[in-house]
């Protein structure tokens, strides 16, 4: 008390003022972090683990949020707790995405214009993702489909992964886990088995594990669920199949709902394992699709006959087109971010944001430093979860076998031919037309112009030698 008296009668209560003062100002520093998702990385010590799931041939309408008539109820809470990414670009077809993702790279780069075969494509020593985190510390596995090769030396655990399972082409018998051709393709740590099961339930089953095995505190893991739904052929357990017999009158479409209800479903297992291990809140989830729905399927000798084809598969609407296209019908896809520790409350981004700004986005978040000589092509964009802009004149680009098509800003250019210098071109202003309604490339023949010669450039990058069709 007496020491009190000595700094005056008013020292003491000043001296709590500023006190309280500097605890105010200590928490509200804190409340900008936890608000602000760069600051709050940059600052953090502790590594995210990190899921990445990916539904195959799931259409823009094919989810609730989006107002569509299936069931997705745990989607549905991931983009209402979570980011939306509005405007999340991927590839036509199933094997380009996937490299893309894996990458940071147009998968033209590597030759991939379409769904890949048994033979090799990457090249040995890519650096994927996966090696990228795993270098850092990180556990790797992937469950699910790989179609990115099937010869020993191009299966997932030349690329990064700890672990694998699942299968290695496309197409498979949801219980036989057949390929189209009858080949052998499911397989445990890239060496082919025969199990029984749903190959949802499988690969759900096998993420769980993942997730759950022990591990020393502190050790982060990537995991990579690619599921093989709601691609045909489909073939579904009749709970999930009943749950639309009032509110689907077509068969094939209802059989669609199901398998898309089923997957749902077991992401809600492994977002619920996630918060039995108690590693909810530093985890990482990130759900897309791998590109568009695709309208119909149909064939008498695929799988011996075995499945009825179907009229009615998935609904991209209100985007333009189908799988296969380069309309964003088979583009633009679903896609949602979250992060429970330090993403909080629903927020809708609608940056343009490409599969191949995974690679460098997740680099961020790992603290992994990327090389210049990897040529890594996408953009981090992490910064626009924060209301940060992205660059307006970054450049998207797709090729395929027969045709090609870029995206700078609000235009994109679509272009039909096997080269840019032939063939005929479409030009769509996305923000105002998004459904790509109206070509209008004859009225602007300027823009036109620096488009082609930005096609040419990226044209230019890819390799020539690999380029080719891949069936």
């Amino acid at each position: 008390m007496k020491i009190l008296f000595l700094l005056s009668p008013e020292k003491p209560y000043r001296i709590f003022q500023l006190l309280i003062l500097r605890m105010l100002q200590f928490s509200l520093v804190l409340l900008i972090i936890s608000c602000n998702p760069k600051g709050d990385i940059e600052n953090d010590t502790n590594l995210p683990n990190m899921i990445v799931i990916i539904a195959d041939d799931l259409g823009w309408n094919d989810v609730g949020y989006h107002g569509s008539e299936i069931h997705t109820p745990v989607i549905d809470r991931m983009a209402q707790d979570g980011f939306e990414l509005d405007r999340f670009y991927v590839h036509s077809v199933c094997s380009p995405t996937r490299a893309a993702l894996l990458t940071g790279r147009p998968p033209s780069r590597y030759g991939i214009l379409s769904p890949l075969g048994d033979e090799k494509v990457l090249p040995d020593g890519t650096l994927t993702i996966a090696e990228l985190l795993r270098q850092k510390g990180y556990d790797t596995a992937i469950s699910g489909k790989w179609h990115l090769g099937t010869v020993l030396d191009a299966r997932p655990m030349n690329y990064g992964f700890n672990s694998s399972y699942g299968y290695l082409r496309g197409q498979i018998d949801p219980y036989t886990h057949l390929y189209k051709n009858g080949n052998k393709t499911w397989h445990r740590n890239d060496k082919l088995v025969d199990e029984v099961g749903h190959a949802t339930d499988l690969i759900t089953d096998e993420a769980i594990r993942f997730i759950e095995k022990p591990r020393e505190k502190g050790s982060p893991f990537f995991l990579y669920v690619a599921y093989s739904v709601p691609h045909y052929p489909l073939e579904e357990p009749a709970k999930w199949v009943n749950e639309y017999e009032e509110s689907i009158e077509n068969e094939s479409r209802r059989l669609f709902a199901a398998s898309v209800t089923h997957m749902d479903y077991s992401i809600g297992l492994i977002l619920s394992s996630l918060e039995k291990s108690g590693i909810e809140e530093n985890t990482i989830v990130l759900f897309i699709s791998d590109n568009g729905g695709q309208e119909s399927w149909h064939s008498k000798t695929q799988y011996n006959g075995k499945f009825k084809g179907n009229d009615v598969l998935g609904d991209n609407r209100p985007l333009r087109d189908w799988k296969t296209s380069l309309y964003d019908g088979a583009l633009r896809v679903p896609a949602i971010l979250n992060w429970k520790g330090k993403l909080s409350g629903h927020k809708t981004i609608s940056e343009a944001i490409n599969v191949t700004d995974l690679y460098p986005t997740l680099a961020y978040l790992a603290g992994a430093d990327i090389s210049e000589e990897l040529n890594i092509e996408g953009i981090n964009f992490w910064s626009s979860l924060n209301g940060e802009s992205l660059p307006t004149d970054r450049v998207m680009y797709w090729r395929m076998n027969n045709g090609m098509a870029i995206k700078r800003g609000d235009w994109k250019l679509i272009h039909y031919g096997k080269t840019p210098d032939k063939g005929t071109d479409e030009l769509y202003n996305i923000s105002q037309d998004p459904n790509e309604i109206e070509n209008i490339a004859a009225e602007n023949e300027d823009i036109l112009l620096r488009l082609r010669k930005e096609l040419k450039q990226q044209y230019s990058l890819d390799n020539p030698v690999l380029a080719k069709e891949i069936q």
